[in-house]
């Protein structure tokens, strides 16, 4: 669940075109989405539902009056059974008590027990049957906490609404409620007194009105997991503006409490902008045959139910990290809890995006600051190792912020139009597209569209634990020539070496030259040329890599007569040569393979220094000579093997 969010946890004060009442960290967020979830969660296994069948439908009708704590509905449930059965179980909590059974207009035998529902056919269903069951039921919702039904007030008026994830929707209607099967459609029917309006998921299709109540019909036709199920009552305030999307006028429609209209008349216009960004560089908005929204609630953050995202404030980050959540968490949801950072970290990442776009100024104090924040302990893991507790879920070190620079430092290393072109695949791919997807998924989407294997990257930042710390020792040789040498310490034993290319930043007082070097392996040195002397090296200026406790020391070195630095070698597709204080005017060179065959030859003029980079990537592997002479007789003789 994504409330409030992180993207401003370390800026202090930022001044919107809102009037802010308060400011969200990622800390708060955390706490609020673990006491969500410690509200649903009382028992080790929080859904016992059967997997002999495929839900299809729902049909949700609800009685609801937000100033009584009490439910009654009816759901009619379309299910395809899987295997032969003579029954199916649904998720239900004990304190809800269930009136009936009705299979096509007859009664069925139920067994009502364990948190569950286990329904008995009349006689067996065979496989690939499309069949329903409608569950009539009443009763006083499981008081869970600050729970996923919730009866509350605002400004002395009663309020209602849901909030389910991960595992609370049992709480108050009998489901499938785990990670592994979304209705294809759902209709919410929500009868409540006529002073209050109803809104759910989806395009409202009517109000009927009689002397004492209302009833509103929503319809959403795309496929739900089930916690984003949703309804909220009270006497809303209504308004929709619109955006363009694709060339369709996408409705934005808002379901505020009367006292904050002006608020959210106001700020709305900035979700607006953050919906058509997020639409040009990801894919258009998942639901657009149908609608986004907001609807206030009570609770301090926000939860992205498909299309009806809950909102305590119109909080700019708040707004855009739920938003964000509609293609990552709604279209596609992560299948399983141990990965919830592919709902969190994108959600977190995509609204750091849009906030670096809105206020670039503060870009390097933003990221230095999630930085700050992720490494302020050695260890911890993206991947959720232990799904019992709920401070490890909800952790807002390691599944929001470490999550959303995973992708930082993915963007970095495959460069943003890969990377996007990665996502957009992974967003279309017809395995997960409106499913259900693990960490593996993105994985394979991302290297089919780069070429790249990343084995190694989640290894070691998605499962492994902590980040490197840099120590940079440079010396700088004749006019412009660098000799750099880059070692690493790891902040936990789980990695002993982060596999990175690393920036760095050389610079002196009127030039600067920003050099990247792929480190893969301890103790790594490069030769580079930027034809300038530098003074100072920063390492990774932009705040691109999780890191911390970077150094960078000059080395004064001597360079002796007829120097020949080859590196690297073993070199796998290029290597380079620098050529210091060879006597002579002119150079030539030549490469030969062991069997006396010419490779490659370059003559050039020889001045104090001379670098060169050679493409070597066609070459076999296997050992070759390197021949240097001058004009003045200095001979030399290099072995240098390519992997």
């Amino acid at each position: 669940m994504k409330t409030v969010f992180i993207i401003l946890l370390c800026l202090g004060s930022i001044t919107y075109a809102q009037k802010t009442p308060q400011r969200f960290s990622t800390e708060q967020i955390a706490e609020m989405e673990a006491k969500a979830y410690e509200r649903t969660t009382q028992q080790a296994n929080a859904t016992a539902s059967s997997q002999n069948f495929d839900v299809k439908y729902y049909r949700c009708e609800w009685q609801v009056d937000p100033a009584v704590r009490f439910i009654k509905g009816k759901i009619t449930s379309y299910f395809v059974i899987l295997a032969t059965s003579a029954n199916v179980t649904y998720d239900l909590m004990s304190e809800l008590h269930v009136d009936s059974v009705i299979q096509r207009g007859k009664p069925l035998l139920f067994v009502q027990q364990n948190n569950t529902v286990q329904i008995n056919f009349t006689s067996s269903l065979n496989a690939g049957v499309l069949d329903s069951v409608s569950i009539y039921y009443q009763g006083i919702p499981a008081n869970t906490g600050f729970g996923s039904f919730v009866n509350s007030t605002h400004n002395g008026v009663p309020d209602m609404w849901t909030l389910s994830e991960p595992y609370g929707s049992r709480d108050w209607w009998p489901c499938k409620n785990g990670l592994d099967d979304k209705a294809d459609s759902i209709d919410v029917i929500i009868t409540t007194p006529i002073s209050y309006k109803a809104a759910s998921n989806g395009l409202r299709q009517s109000e009927t009105v009689t002397p004492l109540n209302v009833t509103t019909h929503w319809k959403h036709r795309y496929p739900i997991a089930t916690y984003l199920i949703c309804m909220a009552v009270s006497n809303y305030a209504e308004f929709t503006d619109y955006v363009s999307v694709a060339g369709m006028q996408l409705p934005m429609q808002t379901f505020c409490y009367p006292e904050d209209l002006n608020d959210f008349k106001t700020n709305t216009p900035l979700v607006l902008a953050s919906l058509q960004y997020f639409s040009s560089i990801l894919e258009p908005y998942p639901f657009l045959k149908e609608k986004y929204g907001h609807v206030q609630f009570g609770w301090g953050g926000g939860e992205e139910h498909q299309t009806s995202t809950f909102i305590v404030i119109p909080d700019e980050a708040l707004m855009a990290h739920e938003l964000a959540h509609q293609w990552f968490g709604d279209k596609i949801t992560c299948g399983s809890w141990q990965h919830i950072w592919l709902n969190e970290g994108f959600a977190s990442h995509l609204a750091s995006m849009d906030y670096e776009k809105k206020y670039p100024q503060n870009l390097l104090n933003f990221r230095s600051g999630v930085i700050g924040v992720i490494t302020s302990q050695p260890g911890g893991s993206v991947f959720v190792d232990d799904t019992t507790s709920v401070n490890r879920i909800f952790d807002s070190r390691l599944s929001y912020s470490k999550g959303s620079y995973l992708l930082y430092m993915l963007r970095w290393i495959l460069g943003d139009s890969t990377f996007f072109a990665g996502v957009k695949k992974y967003l279309k791919d017809p395995s997960l597209t409106y499913g259900f997807a693990l960490t593996k998924d993105l994985q394979r989407n991302l290297e089919e569209v780069s070429g790249k294997k990343l084995d190694y990257f989640f290894n070691q930042w998605f499962y492994g634990q902590g980040y490197p710390s840099y120590r940079v020792e440079w010396s700088a040789i004749g006019n412009g020539y660098l000799r750099i040498a880059l070692n690493q310490t790891t902040s936990h034993v789980s990695v002993p070496f982060f596999q990175l290319p690393v920036p760095l930043l050389f610079k002196n007082a009127t030039q600067q030259a920003l050099i990247v070097l792929d480190n893969t392996f301890n103790g790594q040195t490069f030769f580079k040329t930027i034809g300038f002397i530098p003074d100072t090296v920063i390492v990774d200026p932009n705040y691109w890599l999780i890191t911390k406790n970077n150094t960078a020391h000059k080395l004064e070195i001597s360079v002796d007569p007829n120097t020949v630095l080859v590196y690297p070698s073993p070199f796998h597709q290029t290597f380079s040569m620098l050529l210091q204080n060879l006597a002579g005017t002119k150079v030539d060179f030549k490469i030969y393979d062991m069997k006396g065959a010419l490779v490659y030859q370059q003559s050039s003029a020889l001045n104090q220094s001379f670098f060169q980079e050679i493409n070597a990537a066609a070459w076999p592997s296997g050992v070759y000579l390197l021949k240097i002479t001058t004009d003045r007789n200095v001979k030399v003789v290099r072995k240098i093997i390519k992997n």
